[in-house]
């Protein structure tokens, strides 16, 4: 049953039905219709702006968005990584490669120069993340620019190497008995008593103790300079010029294995143990010379031996006691 409504009628002092004619109802239902398009026109626009309503497109492109930063993340620690390590390959090169080989350091700012242009990174600007895009675009091309550089560096250093190479074979550095237990140093460079006059004077090499006959190596690859015993004090000796100013001297022999201008290779036995001479006993003197000048022979005794016993003949030839020469 349709509800009745009533008005007041102050006239009649009385209650009236409300007459509800077509027209009134059809005006209503428009009315209806136009507030209700209205009212869903206005959430859809406020869903389709608002930031917690996204559609199947939107979820994706975020998805992707966190997943490109996630990648940038760790490239970024893998650029940490590759700096750590050419940092330390850099260190290397600078203070030892090129040191060695008496090449010029490459200054630092050579090595991580950036590149020219303030529009360099133009084309990464205007995005969400364009700071995270252009500082790992600039680390990426810095660490380009370093390994070029290295790489440069490396080739020289080659050349220097293989130039050094014969100079390497050369240098008197190992010794010229076998000396496995470490014992054989009976006398080393620097102020020692003389066995004749008792009296401390310069002894100009290192004295082995060694039987007579013992082999003697040469201590480096050269040419057999002098195979005589013409020189005052040292007996039969031999002399090796190794080139590059480095002479080696082997003193008071009982014999010879070589000849004057003979080229030996480094580890040759060159002659033997004797007692010839100004000598105090069966012992080896040897000297070695750079550029004409005396200088100690135990700077050179790495070829063969590990730093503990290379510490141990130290302190064989710091010892002040009496040479045998």
């Amino acid at each position: 049953m349709t509800k009745v409504k009533y008005y007041y009628d102050p006239e009649t002092l009385s209650y009236r039905p409300i007459q509800v004619t077509h027209k009134l109802r059809i005006s209503n239902f428009i009315l209806f219709i136009l507030s209700s398009f209205l009212f869903g026109l206005i959430s859809l626009f406020i869903l389709l702006n608002s930031t917690w309503l996204s559609t199947p497109n939107e979820i994706y492109q975020t998805r992707e968005l966190e997943n490109y930063k996630i990648q940038f993340d760790i490239l970024n620690k893998k650029l940490n990584q590759v700096e750590a390590v050419l940092g330390n390959i850099e260190q290397r090169d600078n203070t030892l490669y090129r040191l060695y080989f008496e090449a010029s350091p490459i200054p630092e700012e050579q090595r991580r120069a950036g590149f020219g242009g303030i529009d360099r990174y133009k084309a990464l600007e205007g995005y969400d993340n364009s700071e995270l895009i252009k500082n790992t675009t600039e680390r990426l091309e810095v660490l380009i620019k370093q390994t070029v550089v290295q790489s440069r560096s490396l080739d020289e250093i080659e050349k220097l190497a293989s130039n050094r190479a014969e100079l390497i074979k050369a240098i008197p550095s190992i010794q010229p008995i076998k000396n496995e237990d470490l014992r054989r140093i009976a006398s080393g460079f620097g102020k020692r008593r003389d066995p004749f006059t008792k009296l401390w004077r310069q002894h100009n090499g290192i004295d082995f103790t060694a039987k007579k006959g013992t082999p003697v190596y040469a201590t480096g690859d050269g040419i057999i300079k002098r195979a005589d015993n013409r020189s005052s004090g040292y007996g039969k000796h031999i002399r090796i010029d190794h080139g590059h100013g480095y002479v080696s001297l082997y003193a008071h022999l009982n014999g010879y294995n070589v000849r004057r201008g003979q080229r030996v290779k480094r580890g040759e036995i060159i002659g033997f143990v004797g007692n010839t001479g100004r000598s105090a006993g069966a012992h080896l003197h040897y000297e070695i010379f750079k550029d004409k000048k005396h200088i100690d022979p135990i700077n050179f005794y790495y070829g063969n031996l590990s730093p503990e016993e290379y510490e141990k003949l130290i302190e064989q030839a710091k010892m002040e006691n009496q040479s045998w020469d």
